[in-house]
């Protein structure tokens, strides 16, 4: 994807934000159907809780849904404009504070604080510089029982080392980080004394020419060696994530709200 210089420049000046970033939950019919469809089943365990953190909120299209889990939420972005429009978006809920920082530090966060962080959607577009720096830290902001949960970038695992470019057949259109893998989130956990517990290996979105699923993604999930959560990595390579999205767009096609009020172009069955 590029430097913090860059994703800053991009997601403060010059995104669209007009739409809080709805548009990156079309694919599962909204941000609602992507949440209790896709997101809330594969965290559900670990809250609600005391505390959460989350990293690169951007218009809090998932703020919105996990400020409820808590009783204590933090919200860090490198984003000045992001950070200013979730104050505005949630000026009334008292529980939340909000960071700005400079993309990699979380200094302002007490140790031993945070019960579970989240990042989706956002931190697919750090490279590893950010990854690493960010869980070197949590390392130490957890609570002795605390998880985070962290979609990132697995498209490095494509590069050539040799060259240090992705193959011809695919394209880099959604802005992954080419230097982050799976493989390589479960180092740095390593590194900082975290441990790696759960890695699904994704299809998000991507286009190649390819006939094999481009695996771009990765949600891993980490906590502390000593904590309840704690046991050996379990590692599920999902191809069939967007084929998931698809489906439950398909349903959210019978029990949105707008179907219900009738707004749809047309029948279900003509579609």
């Amino acid at each position: 994807m590029g430097s913090i210089d860059q994703n800053l420049r991009l997601w403060n000046d010059r995104y669209d934000w007009s739409h809080r970033g709805e548009a990156w939950s079309t694919w599962w019919g909204g941000s609602e159907a992507q949440w209790f469809g896709c997101i809330y089943p594969r965290i559900h365990a670990f809250i609600p809780v005391r505390s959460i953190l989350e990293i690169a909120p951007g218009h809090g299209r998932w703020t919105q849904m996990m400020k409820n889990q808590c009783e204590k939420m933090t919200l860090v972005d490198l984003s000045e404009s992001c950070i200013k429009a979730c104050r505005e978006r949630f000026r009334d809920d008292t529980h939340i504070t909000f960071y700005v920082n400079d993309g990699k530090s979380l200094e302002m966060i007490p140790n031993g604080t945070i019960d579970f962080v989240f990042s989706l959607d956002s931190l697919v577009h750090a490279e590893k510089d950010v990854l690493e720096a960010y869980l070197a830290q949590l390392a130490y902001k957890l609570t002795p029982n605390g998880v985070g949960f962290i979609h990132h970038s697995n498209l490095g695992m494509y590069v050539d080392p040799a060259t240090g470019k992705l193959p011809y057949f695919l394209r880099n259109l959604h802005w992954r980080a080419e230097t982050m893998t799976a493989r390589r989130f479960k180092e740095y956990c390593t590194i900082s004394s975290l441990e790696c517990i759960a890695q699904e290996v994704i299809n998000w979105g991507i286009e190649t020419s390819f006939t094999e699923p481009v695996l771009n993604d990765c949600f891993s999930i980490f906590t502390r060696p000593e904590s309840v959560w704690s046991r050996p990595n379990r590692i599920f390579v999902n191809k069939q994530f967007m084929k998931e999205a698809a489906h439950l767009n398909k349903t959210m096609e019978l029990y949105n709200v707008t179907s219900f009020r009738g707004i749809s172009a047309k029948p279900i069955s003509d579609r």
